[in-house]
């Protein structure tokens, strides 16, 4: 009886822990589709715009 609540134990765990990881790659697939949509819905101008935020040298040390 005492293996049979031992596997019984495990078996909630391992569904408490899948069910867990379920939650945070949805979390972590709206947190992209959000930003997916976020960068669509920006303004041409600067959706479009190539250049980007660095120098363009390098930094000389």
């Amino acid at each position: 009886m005492y293996e049979y609540e031992i596997r019984q134990l495990r078996t909630a765990d391992l569904i408490r822990e899948a069910d867990e990881a379920r939650l945070v790659r949805e979390a972590v697939r709206a947190r992209r589709a959000a930003r997916r949509d976020a960068h669509h819905d920006a303004a041409p101008a600067e959706s479009h715009t190539f250049r980007s935020r660095r120098h363009r040298s390098a930094r000389i040390a």
